[in-house]
């Protein structure tokens, strides 16, 4: 069985998944995609931090969505890429209302937008969030692992 904190870069994984059928299915079955989640991952503590990202994001999204159209000034919400623009609201939601450090939080969001989105995605995340992290944990982030490039590798928790 996996750990916890390795299991959450597949609960993200999950996560940003769902939040593209949303995205593309506005009328989504919740229920399906929550037993989905449940079932994807098989394990109780992974499904639910899962679930409650899920949902904090959807809840969340107006303030997301104009934190993010705020800072992309050159870049309308609607013409970014699904995938970007989900893996933008999932990272910001994560490392504000969970504390989630930003270095993991965009370890893990350039990962995503390396795997599921354009040969620019990885590049976009990051400049992105890295604008975006909250000022708390900004000086923080940079302070224990220097400025993140979109070269690095490794999975975060």
């Amino acid at each position: 069985m996996k750990s916890l904190m390795a299991g959450r870069s597949d609960a993200r994984r999950q996560v940003m998944q769902m939040l593209y059928l949303v995205d593309q299915n506005p009328d989504a079955d919740l229920r399906r995609i929550e037993n989905s989640i449940r079932q994807e991952l098989n394990n109780p503590a992974l499904s639910d931090f899962a679930w409650k990202l899920f949902c904090g994001v959807l809840q969340a999204r107006e303030q997301l969505d104009r934190r993010i159209r705020a800072t992309a000034s050159n870049w309308r919400l609607e013409r970014m890429t699904i995938t970007d623009r989900n893996v933008l609201r999932l990272g910001l939601f994560e490392m504000e209302q969970y504390g989630t450090p930003a270095a993991v939080v965009l370890n893990e969001c350039i990962e995503m937008a390396r795997d599921f989105g354009t040969e620019q995605s990885a590049s976009f995340v990051n400049g992105i969030l890295d604008k975006l992290i909250p000022r708390a944990s900004a000086s923080t982030a940079e302070a224990s692992t220097g400025p993140l490039s979109t070269e690095s590798s490794g999975s975060g928790s």
